[in-house]
Order: structure tokens, then sequence, then C-alpha cells
């Protein structure tokens, strides 16, 4: 966590209120977050720089300056980018990391509560090599069932290793791994290479349908993820099996079972349904 759609949502409420500002000013109160760049070196190169634009790549928050230079955040557990026009809360503002001082009077702070996030300021080229290595963004319309067959083929790890590996499918983690599997009625534990086209295809709509049903409801909070404005999302409600371990499986009324053998991660699936 956050996880495509959570950043997704973060990318795009930054985009909206602070495209075309102006950074006056850097205040940095806990550098252990910053990666490849130092405070002092930090504060030189954004203060006076407009940002232009905000996206996310994978579980990235980017935000790209006026001169070349990108901002790369990657939230992990606890992180947030919240704007605050004077009244962020205090318990909010407690674990603030760096503060972007805006040209009107509000500000974006780096809150990451165990601070386990990373802060990067990359040039062009930079940035080409740290995401070189990613793989296909699953709502891109290049990611196809096809696609993802060729992923899969030949590859003896667990389908839900697959999906989270960042190399192969960018921006997919544990919450929504577990979701599309149930979605699409696979074991998450099969070898990868045993899916044939047919369940790849109907894996990879599931994929896509939940990531975009997240987004719409602003992503998933169970405690620390927060929106760029300070709110939670919605998606928690949508939740079929994430969270549910020893529940009532939604489609057929088993009991739902949760495991960590997979991949180290919470895994929950209906040994009933998914096969």
């Amino acid at each position: 966590m956050p996880e495509l759609p959570e950043t997704e949502t973060i990318a795009r409420d930054l985009d909206r209120e602070i495209a075309g500002r102006r950074i006056e000013t850097v205040i940095i109160t806990r550098a252990d977050v910053l990666r490849e760049v130092g405070p002092l070196a930090l504060q030189r190169r954004v203060s006076g720089t407009t940002i232009e634009h905000v996206w996310r790549r994978a579980k990235l928050v980017v935000l790209d300056l006026n001169t070349g230079d990108r901002i790369v955040v990657q939230p992990r557990f606890t992180g947030a980018l919240l704007i605050d026009a004077g009244s962020l809360p205090g318990h909010e503002r407690r674990y603030s990391t760096l503060e972007l001082v805006l040209d009107d009077g509000r500000s974006v702070h780096y809150r990451d509560i165990r601070r386990l996030g990373t802060v990067t300021l990359m040039s062009p080229k930079r940035f080409a090599d740290y995401t070189s290595n990613l793989g296909v963004e699953p709502l891109d319309p290049a990611f196809t069932g096809e696609h993802l067959s060729v992923l899969f083929r030949g590859s003896r790890q667990a389908i839900k290793k697959v999906l989270m590996d960042q190399r192969a499918l960018a921006g997919v983690g544990n919450i929504y791994a577990n979701e599309a599997l149930w979605r699409a009625e696979i074991d998450p534990s099969r070898e990868a290479r045993t899916l044939d086209t047919q369940e790849a295809t109907r894996l990879r709509d599931a994929i896509v349908a939940v990531l975009t049903e997240s987004i719409a409801l602003r992503g998933t909070s169970f405690r620390d993820y927060r929106d760029a404005s300070g709110g939670k999302g919605g998606f928690v409600e949508r939740l079929a099996v994430y969270g549910r371990e020893s529940e009532a499986c939604p489609r057929c009324g088993a009991r739902l079972v949760g495991t960590h053998a997979i991949d180290g991660r919470t895994t929950v699936l209906c040994v009933r349904c998914q096969r």
C-alpha cells in the first residue's frame, strides 16, 4: 500500500490542484526519506521551479518540473502526499518529512509515519534508467490477454507472485492481486505456465476491472492511505476477499481461507471457486 489505484488518485489530485504552481522553497525535517540527493542539493535544485505535471508510473507519484528534473515519490506502506492550505491536522503534520512551499501560500507535505517510503530527485536520463525495468501498465491498451499469456509462459512461479512482480506488471500489489484472482476464479498458487489463453484473458479483464473500479472510488483505505486532500478511499467496501479471511465467499458461500505460503504476503481465496 498504496498500490496503483491509490497512487493514481494522489497523482490526479495533485495535477489538478498544483500543476502550474511554483515551489518557493523546500523544508526538510526527516532527511532519511531522501534517495540519491542530499537536503541542500534538493533545496537548491527544486526551489524556484514550476510543477508542470503530476502523474503516476507503477506505484510512483512523479512531479515533472520545468527544469526537466522529476521529484519521484514512492509512498510504500504509510506515505502520503497531502495538500495543506493551513488546516492540515496536527497528527498529520507531526509525520511530515518534507514540505514543498508553493507560491500561492499552500504547501504539499510528504507525510510518512514509518518512513519506509522514499523521495528522489531525478534527471530525465536517470528516470528513464530507473523505470526501464518496470513492466507494462495494466491500464494501458497494450496490456491484453495475449500479453499476460506471454508473461506467464514458461514460469513455474505462482500466478499471484508473477502478478506482483513489478518487472512484469507495474502497479499491482497484494490487495488487487487477491481481488483479481478471486474475480477470475483462479487459484493464486497455480504455476503461471498452466493458464490457458482463455483463463489469461479472464484474469486480464478482472485486473483491469478491479483497478478501474477502485480508482473510481479513490482507492482502498484501511488505516494509513489518504488522498491528497486527506480523504479516505471507498473501495474497502467492495473488497471480496482481501481482509476477509474466515468469512463467507460472496460468490458461493464457502469459508474463505488465508495463507502466507505463496509469497510471504497474506493471500485470501475461496478453495471452492478458485481453480
